[in-house]
């Protein structure tokens, strides 16, 4: 607990000095043309937040196996994901930010991208086994696909979701907390302590009105620890309730899309989802606290289905 508020407030600090330094090269976020009219007065906000993240997270967990409170092995699972996923996103960063654009990489490089660095921690993951459930192990034919589209799915989820001022961040949090209800694994809770101290600071700086977004590398971070705390609880059913509200927006996304290509409608006023509410009226506050409301009550009672599931089978073994 100590470490994690010490960890909070340095969070807090550096976040501070990475907006001043950002606001000082004058270098902030490009509003996309087609989205909701109400976006573009947040164009020149600082980007990148999760870069934060992304250098202290990592550091912060190998200390602590250094210091010998959590496996070294564990934490190379937890951690490596979120780092590979974490380069991904921070590439797409760079890119827009060269060329003062709302696009960077095209949408194909980056799935190949996250393809490759999902791929390649699986097979770091599988060498300690995947388990849909503690009791339930996955062979390696039929985990290491099912986690490779997982985590893709994971990423591009929080990265549609980062749409409105404290969303995506808060919902993170939600998840990191969460754990500490169903994982009893030191290294996993010590992670997401780690997570949630620094998600927390995040949303100091990012709540309405946002002073910084978490950009790409902040999403693609988050999305990666979320998968990799399930795979390290050996817990990887976990993800849906973990991902609740994220499933739900790329969802949206993905119905938008094939309504469009396939019927030319819309059966949303814009996806994903949330810019569908700001269109039809709502103000931004509102919608955030609504759907962080939503993820907490889906997630909970996902959570107990799971549990009443696992119990009940284990009864009946």
């Amino acid at each position: 607990m100590c470490l994690s508020v010490i960890l909070f407030a340095l969070a807090v600090f550096l976040q501070g000095l990475w907006i001043r330094w950002m606001r000082g090269k004058k270098i902030g976020e490009t509003i996309k043309d087609y989205g909701p009219e109400e976006h573009k007065k947040k164009k020149g906000t600082p980007g990148m937040g999760g870069i934060v993240a992304f250098v202290l997270a990592p550091a912060v967990a190998f200390a602590i196996c250094f210091f010998g409170a959590a496996g070294r092995t564990e934490m190379i699972t937890i951690w490596s994901f979120p780092l590979l996923a974490g380069f991904v996103g921070l590439a797409d960063d760079i890119i827009k930010s060269l060329r003062k654009s709302s696009e960077g990489l095209r949408s194909l490089q980056k799935l190949f991208l996250q393809i490759i660095a999902c791929g390649s921690w699986s097979l770091i993951a599988a060498r300690q086994g995947i388990f849909l459930l503690p009791d339930f192990p996955l062979s390696f034919a039929a985990g290491t696909p099912l986690l490779v589209f997982f985590g893709v799915g994971a990423l591009n989820a929080v990265n549609i979701t980062d749409g409105l001022d404290g969303l995506a961040g808060g919902a993170v949090a939600i998840s990191l907390v969460s754990v500490f209800l169903w994982s009893r694994d030191s290294a996993v809770i010590s992670s997401a302590s780690i997570g949630a101290a620094l998600v927390t600071a995040f949303l100091w700086h990012n709540s309405n009105p946002a002073q910084v977004f978490m950009g790409d590398v902040g999403s693609h971070f988050w999305g990666g620890l979320l998968i990799s705390l399930c795979v390290a609880a050996k817990s990887l059913v976990f993800v849906i309730p973990m991902c609740f509200l994220f499933g739900i927006e790329l969802i949206t996304s993905a119905i938008q899309i094939v309504s469009i290509r396939g019927f030319n409608r819309k059966i949303f006023k814009m996806s994903p989802m949330h810019h569908h509410f700001e269109l039809s009226g709502m103000s931004e506050p509102l919608i955030v606290s609504r759907f962080l409301i939503t993820h907490s009550v889906g997630l909970t009672v996902v959570i107990i289905l799971i549990e009443m599931f696992r119990n009940g089978g284990l009864a009946n073994g």
